[in-house]
Parts: C-alpha cells; structure tokens; sequence
C-alpha cells in the first residue's frame, strides 16, 4: 500500500470513529456509533499492516500477535458477565497504558528512530518519549488497581497516606529532574537510567492515586482512566509519527475529560477532590455515626405479593436500577415486569442516574441487553420533576442516588449531589438485601419515610415473586 492510499485510508477511519462518537451520544444511534468503530478500526489496522512502514519480514509477527489478541478478546466478550463490565474496561485502559510504556521503550533503544534528526527535532522525540511513558505508566498502575477494586479483590476503602500530598508533589519533582537528565543523556546507556526511574514514580503514582480514591467516587474513576488512556495513545502516535493514534488518541482523551466532568458535576464533586481521594470509604457497610444527622424511625417492610398489587393498580410507574440490579441478574425479569404493566396501559419509564452502576452508562447497557426499549429510559433530569405525579417509584439495588440527605442534610458527605427524587412519589419500594449503607458509606434517610416501603431480598428472586403474582 502506497503512503498516499495509507493517509486517505486514515482519514476515512478518523472521520468513521468522530461518527462512532457522535452515534455513541445517544441510546438509539449507539449500535450504530459502534458499527462506525468497528469498521474504522479495521480500516485503520489493515492500513497499518499493509502501509509503507512494516516490512514483509515484520509481517509474520503482527498477524501472529493479531491472531493470539483477538482469540483472548473473542474470549473475553463471550464469558464476562455485565457485571463485570466496569472491571474489564479498566482492564482494558490498563492495557493501552502498557503499550504506550513498551513502545515508548523499543522507540528509545531503537537507533533508527533518531535518525537523520537535528539536535531540537531530536530533544523533542526524546520529551514525546519521556511523557508518553510516563502517561502510559500512570495509566496502566492506576488502571490495574482500578481493576481490582471494582472487582472486589481490592477493597473499597481509601488508603490515605501520612502527607500524600507532599508525597506527590515530591514525585513529581524527581520527575521533572531525572526529565532534564534524560534529554540531556549522551547515550541511550545513559538515557535508560533516568527513564526507569521515572517510570518506577509514575506506576507508584498511579496505584497511590487510585488506591486513595473512594468507592463513591469509582464512576468518576473509570472515565478518568478512560481518558488517560487516550492520551497514553496520542503519545504513543507522536513517538511513532502516526497521524491517526494522535487523532483517535486525543478523541478519546478528550471526551474521558468531558465525561469526567459531567461525572463530578452529577455527584456535586470537583475533579481535584477526587484525585485528592479519601470519599466513599466505607461503601457496602452501615453508616458511621457523626458527620451528618443520623435516620431516625422504622422501616416499614412490604412482601412481593404486596409490591404487586401497587403495582398493578399504579397508572404511572418510575423504575430506578442499581449496582445492585446487575449483581442479582435482574434486568431480564425487569423488562418482564415493565413489559407486562405497559400492556396493562400502566405508563412506565426508567430514572438512570449519571454515575448509577460502576461505570458510565453501566445501566443503560443492562437495559438495552434485556431489551427495554429506548423511549422509557431517560436521565434523571428528565424524570426528576415527574415524581410528584408518580404513584409507584420502585428502587433496585440502588442507594446513593436516591439519597434526600443529599438535599436535606448540609453536613452530610454527598451534600448538594444530584438525586433521584424517589422519595416524592405516593409509594416508594427500595429493594435491598440488607440495611447496607451504599457504596459511598452514607446511611439513606429515605427507608425511614412514612410513604417507604422495603423489600428485602435477593433483587431477581424478589421480582420473580411480584412477576408471578402480577401474572397470577
């Protein structure tokens, strides 16, 4: 393939993948928007392959190593279960910050690299080295220990170190130093010391800033990977002078940091707060005492066969899902339920949180599985004024979200975040297995509201009972 038809074919993937973006924005475009990806990046790779720059003696190896990735992927997407979406998208982030590590490696002992450059053209490959590496290892250590916290073999809890802060600002320090030992480095020989010992920094950067956030604040996480991820692979396109991994890196890079940023303004949080860590420490346990005034009351308790009749005599219905939902499997007998009140003429729709679930539209992807169609789900600004009017408003496996502290107590932790306003429906049903608090370690005021009922149980098996009931 000659370097023209290999430019034209980037361009065609890079306008592909800005359409897989704007396809991905919005619940009915979003197969689409995947199908745009999909064919962009085969264009991409296949353009890659067959270009001016891999010799045929290289050849063997990519399609070898093509062949042995895409068999674990295959793999992976047919065995990982929804609930674990959240910790293979980390995963997976910790996989791009890995390659942008070894490529910025191989680029720097490889002689032909710096070749035929000036000293500037030179020092300034060198600084694109230096940062994509250190990108990439940030990534990569902060991605793995993501893993495993949204995998559960890693708790929850913040690990908060004595003078963190100064710890950091050190690192970066050193950083910044061995950076002008690196450039100004005679020999690779020479170079590979500095180099290595910021990477080490960066990978301890990495798990120390992720091991200090919170629970609560793992959404915000995911996404923050998720940008850092696209620029570990802008870096990577600098060092290997790829127009298009610039392109795609800075697209992804990008939207991660808007998608951040519309995470934070949903828990009422800055993004420096959540670096900074320490929020949602004691996610999945009951409530600490102090910060904040304490529920006062009794729950009142409801069985399914009662859920069922409020149900069946509700006109308007509004579902809130969970983290919870998606442990127990429960989306499929949902979309039974849902299914079976709308034939019913009763009018049900879908209140999705912006950081319900572990990961950014963790729910709206349960949904689509089970097949709830896409004009019932909406966000929560777009339901929130609706509660009043709302006879039933069922809660699955979620907490935080539909908090009232949030709102009524200034001196709780999750004070000022956005919520679902459940508790303003006639009946609120909040379906849980125990009196838990949630992941961000407050205790929820809304199981003690004279209009609350709880429904205690495993979320599948309780819905199968009201399914049945409501069939019966």
């Amino acid at each position: 393939m000659s370097e023209s038809l290999a430019t034209v074919s980037y361009i065609g993937a890079t306008i592909l993948f800005i359409l897989c973006l704007g396809g991905l924005s919005n619940q009915e475009t979003a197969r689409r928007g995947n199908l745009y990806g999909v064919i962009g990046m085969t264009i991409a790779v296949l353009a890659t392959i067959f270009g001016p720059h891999v010799t045929s003696a290289g050849l063997p190896w990519i399609i070898a190593a093509m062949v042995i990735g895409s068999g674990i992927g295959i793999y992976a997407a047919r065995v990982v279960q929804m609930t674990q979406m959240p910790e293979l998208v980390a995963l997976m982030h910790s996989m791009v910050g890995l390659a942008a590590m070894l490529v910025g490696y191989a680029n720097y002992i490889d002689p032909a690299a710096a070749a035929n450059l000036s000293s500037a053209e030179k020092a300034i490959h060198e600084m694109e080295m230096y940062i994509g590496v250190l990108i990439g290892a940030v990534t990569f250590s902060g991605s793995v220990i993501a893993f495993g916290k949204l995998s559960g073999k890693i708790g929850g809890k913040p690990v908060l170190l004595p003078g963190r802060h100064f710890l950091n600002l050190l690192g970066l320090l050193v950083v910044i130093y061995f950076g002008r030992e690196f450039l100004h480095a005679a020999t690779i020989a020479e170079g590979m010391t500095p180099m290595i010992v910021m990477t080490v920094i960066a990978l301890l950067f990495g798990i120390h800033m992720v091991m200090a956030i919170g629970g609560a604040d793992m959404p915000v996480v995911v996404s923050m990977l998720n940008s850092y991820s696209g620029w570990a692979a802008a870096a990577t396109g600098f060092m290997l002078s790829n127009d298009l991994l610039i392109v795609t890196g800075a697209l992804v890079g990008s939207s991660g940091a808007i998608l951040s940023y519309i995470m934070c303004s949903a828990m009422n949080r800055h993004f420096i707060s959540v670096i900074a860590g320490g929020f949602g420490g004691d996610g999945g346990t009951p409530a600490p005492t102090g910060g904040g005034a304490q529920p006062a009351g009794e729950v009142s308790p409801i069985l399914a066969a009662e859920t069922a009749e409020l149900l069946r005599e509700a006109k308007n219905v509004i579902i809130v899902p969970g983290y919870g939902m998606a442990v127990a499997q429960a989306q499929h007998t949902v979309y039974e339920i849902t299914k079976f009140l709308r034939e019913k003429g009763v009018n049900v729709r879908f209140g999705i949180h912006p950081v319900a679930g572990r990961m950014p539209g963790h729910m709206n992807v349960l949904l689509a599985e089970a097949k709830v169609p896409y004009d019932v789900v909406f966000e929560m600004d777009e339901l929130n004024d609706d509660f009043p009017q709302t006879d039933v408003a069922m809660v699955i496996g979620a907490n935080d979200i539909v908090n009232p502290a949030a709102q009524d107590d200034p001196a709780s932790p999750i004070a000022g975040m956005p919520v679902l306003e459940v508790w303003k429906a006639k009946t609120s049903i909040v379906m849980k297995r125990s009196m838990a608090s949630g992941y961000a370690g407050v205790d929820n005021p809304l199981f003690y509201k004279d209009n609350n009922r709880m429904l205690f149980g495993d979320a599948k098996k309780m819905l199968d009972e009201v399914l049945l009931v409501l069939k019966a």
